[in-house]
């Protein structure tokens, strides 16, 4: 039996139940791990996710990462099957501890957070998705549905041989300041931001 196989189990959520099967990114926890739901094929929906202790579990109004990451599972529940690879790469791959730093500095100099990075001598973003483009593809994936405004996601898993069709994500911004991070976003890093949902 496979160590996918081994970890398939029952997952509620909204209500909804759904089969899970749970693999280490790469072969190593370290990196993450993929959530795999369902019986996901070719053309599934995949969204590729740095944790985002803040957002996800503390629930701050800052920034995107939890309702890009409640969007993500909600769309690939209504799809039936998908992949969400949860990768541990905190602070845009900087840590915790940089987070926070960020943070502090942009509300001293008064200005977003990627320049607050760069004040301090962290790059604006030094994660990577190369570990993530092979679990897809040792999954035997090569066309994904992929969740995402971050144009550096299409880019590296499209090196790594997956045909990749960006699907842009909508989310309400929680806050003035969430707002403000999400054209830093754009300005900083070329994300795509969409303005109005799709599927209203």
């Amino acid at each position: 039996m496979s160590a996918a196989a081994e970890t398939g189990h029952r997952f509620t959520r909204n209500g909804r139940e759904s089969r899970l099967r749970v693999l280490a990114v790469d072969g190593n926890p370290g990196l993450g791990h993929l959530l795999i739901f369902g019986d996901p094929d070719d053309d599934c929906l995949v969204r590729v996710h740095s944790r985002c202790l803040y957002g996800e579990a503390l629930g701050s109004q800052d920034c995107d990462c939890g309702p890009e990451l409640h969007r993500s599972l909600d769309l690939i529940q209504d799809a039936g099957a998908g992949v969400l690879v949860y990768l541990e790469q905190e602070g845009r791959g900087a840590g915790l501890i940089a987070k926070a730093l960020g943070y502090r500095e942009a509300e001293r100099a008064g200005v977003d957070t990627f320049t607050a990075y760069r004040n301090l001598g962290y790059p604006d973003d030094c994660r990577g998705y190369q570990h993530a483009a092979n679990s897809l593809l040792k999954l035997g994936l090569t066309r994904v549905r992929l969740l995402t405004n971050n144009p550096d996601k299409v880019h590296a898993l499209r090196e790594a041989g997956l045909t990749v069709l960006p699907e842009p994500l909508y989310t309400e911004p929680l806050s003035d300041r969430a707002a403000a991070y999400l054209d830093a976003k754009r300005r900083h890093r070329g994300h795509w931001i969409p303005t109005t949902n799709p599927g209203a």
